[in-house]
């Protein structure tokens, strides 16, 4: 029995060491998307290692799997670093939630002042609380106020289930990113 013990703890160690390797080397790669897929399949792993923690909730982030959010909101606690990135998660996450019920529902949220970031979601809350109150359209555009190339397009995708909101990035002219939340 002792030895079965002793052969689950080494196995268990080796996988947990290879999913955070894993899931650096993606992330570092800019496979986002994947690394997001491999933390949530075995957050079970690591959900009291802060920094792993970090690393899946940013690569949600950058895959823009915002939903995934929630859990390490409330894991990252325990430390400053932890709780200024779980304070970050929060904004991006209540910025969407809000320009989502917004645009579906017509909710007024032009009287809200949230901390602002770098993320995209949270320029186009931004640009779009600026607004004021004003007459629901079909679609929004939206010039980056650090960065005149930069222009964003948000509006919602009718589909059979639940409507999508959705921010297209452009450079110039030129599409550079679609973000596709529910």
């Amino acid at each position: 029995m002792k030895i079965f013990l002793l052969l689950f703890l080494v196995v268990y160690s080796y996988l947990s060491a290879d999913i955070k390797q894993t899931m650096l080397n993606l992330y570092k790669a800019k496979n986002y998307t994947k690394a997001c897929n491999i933390g949530f399949q075995n957050f079970h792993k690591f959900s009291k290692n802060e920094k792993l923690i970090t690393l899946y909730a940013f690569s949600c982030l950058e895959s823009d799997y915002i939903d995934r959010l929630s859990i390490p909101i409330v894991k990252l606690k325990y430390s400053k670093e932890a709780r200024i990135n779980s304070s970050f998660f929060s904004v991006v996450l209540l910025q969407k939630k809000l320009l989502y019920h917004s645009l579906l529902d017509g909710y007024e949220i032009s009287s809200l002042n949230f901390p602002t970031t770098k993320y995209a979601l949270s320029k186009v809350f931004d640009l779009y609380t600026k607004l004021g109150s004003h007459e629901k359209k079909d679609f929004y555009i939206f010039r980056d106020e650090n960065n005149k190339h930069l222009t964003y397009k948000l509006y919602l995708e009718r589909t059979s289930k639940l409507p999508k909101m959705v921010i297209e990035e452009y450079y110039d002219t030129i599409t550079t990113k679609r973000h596709v939340y529910w």
